[in-house]
């Protein structure tokens, strides 16, 4: 049943198109930002094992064999090989990065649906006005214009900042004393170079615009590159913002999670709308991904569980997210059927409700 549900991968990133050699393959398979032998991990025998037959190969082909059938392929080839056997109906991109959602849509032959990524947005704003005090209602009513159709929203407040801020939203006169301050870091003129928004004030009015916007709102959460402190990515952290914003009943979705994902299944099992995935850890984790899965069933609501790859970069990532999830959900309900626990038809509907029903229902879709 799970190798013919259509997925909807409800966080994803765009494929690359130009020719990759070994070096940049390999660099775009870990989440480090240093060299590393990206090929000597779960991930990278996960893909020699999932990805060698769609290119001729035994699974488990060589390095060197998988790199040179690779080769011999187009990058606008392998990304429609890969990306339509991933067998996924719907991607929700983040436009944030490696955002060509008309691209991916043409190659996957899948429907494409947009993510806007609120760090992404106050930026440009900010880039386009002298003015600190006319920020506010420009991201305003840039947000309200670019969420028309839109899906959802993405923060990467895990990333600039951490979990560990004040919870409360801030007054307006805390926003444009954050705004000036950060105006006069790029010496008046914004910008002077490179600015990234880092203010914890200003983050936390980004969430909560997009907590008011009323669309599902995405956050990275865990596992990430090394511009993350994993510490501060907990997302236990959140619980007093939960606490706060509950009341506007926005949804909430708790990203990859890793290795914080039995504690965002307690977080949706005690807030109503705190939804979570294991998006990235999948295909990270490799074999060892049925125990992640099975962790990730412990107490989070059924219906509150997402599919996702967040893959971005070579399409083998799109393809490789759903067919290790596929494999890896199989034998934790395979276990639990032949255990007696769960029906035959309990684990058909919670790989439905996992892998497509609940992602239709959150955001909407058609």
């Amino acid at each position: 049943m799970l190798d013919d549900l259509p997925l909807v991968d409800h966080h994803v990133h765009g494929v690359v198109t130009g020719r990759l050699d070994r070096e940049a393959f390999e660099s775009l398979i870990t989440e480090s930002d240093r060299p590393m032998p990206s090929f000597e991990s779960q991930l990278g025998y996960a893909i020699r094992r999932f990805c060698s037959p769609l290119l001729g190969l035994e699974p488990h082909a060589s390095i060197d064999s998988y790199l040179s059938a690779r080769a011999a392929r187009s990058e606008p080839a392998l990304s429609q090989l890969f990306l339509r056997a991933a067998g996924v109906s719907d991607f929700l991109v983040d436009t944030g990065y490696l955002g060509n959602m008309s691209e991916l849509g043409a190659l996957s032959a899948a429907r494409t649906h947009e993510i806007v990524r609120l760090e992404t947005e106050l930026e440009y704003v900010a880039a386009h006005e002298s003015s600190a005090s006319a920020v506010p209602d420009a991201f305003l009513e840039r947000l309200e214009s670019r969420t028309r159709s839109a899906v959802g929203l993405k923060s990467i407040v895990a990333y600039r900042h951490g979990f560990h801020f004040d919870p409360s939203e801030p007054t307006r006169a805390e926003v444009r004393a954050a705004l000036d301050r950060w105006y006069r870091t790029t010496s008046g003129r914004f910008p002077a170079g490179p600015s990234r928004v880092t203010d914890p004030v200003l983050l936390r009015w980004l969430l909560w615009s997009g907590v008011r916007r009323g669309l599902p709102l995405q956050l990275h959460t865990g596992f990430g590159d090394p511009d993350l402190n994993l510490r501060t990515a907990d997302p236990l952290l959140l619980t007093d913002w939960l606490r706060l914003i509950e009341p506007t009943a926005t949804p909430v979705v708790l990203l990859h999670c890793y290795p914080f994902h039995r504690e965002a299944g307690y977080l949706a099992h005690v807030f109503p709308q705190v939804h979570l995935d294991v998006g990235l850890t999948t295909m990270y984790v490799g074999s060892r991904a049925p125990s992640v899965l099975a962790e990730s069933l412990e107490l989070a609501p059924f219906t509150k569980l997402l599919y996702s790859s967040d893959a971005a970069g070579p399409p083998e990532l799109h393809y490789l997210g759903a067919a290790v999830w596929r494999q890896a959900l199989a034998a934790v309900l395979d276990n639990f059927v032949a255990n007696g626990d769960w029906s035959v038809p309990d684990a058909d509907r919670v790989a439905t409700l996992w892998g497509r029903e609940n992602a239709l229902r959150l955001y909407s879709l058609d």
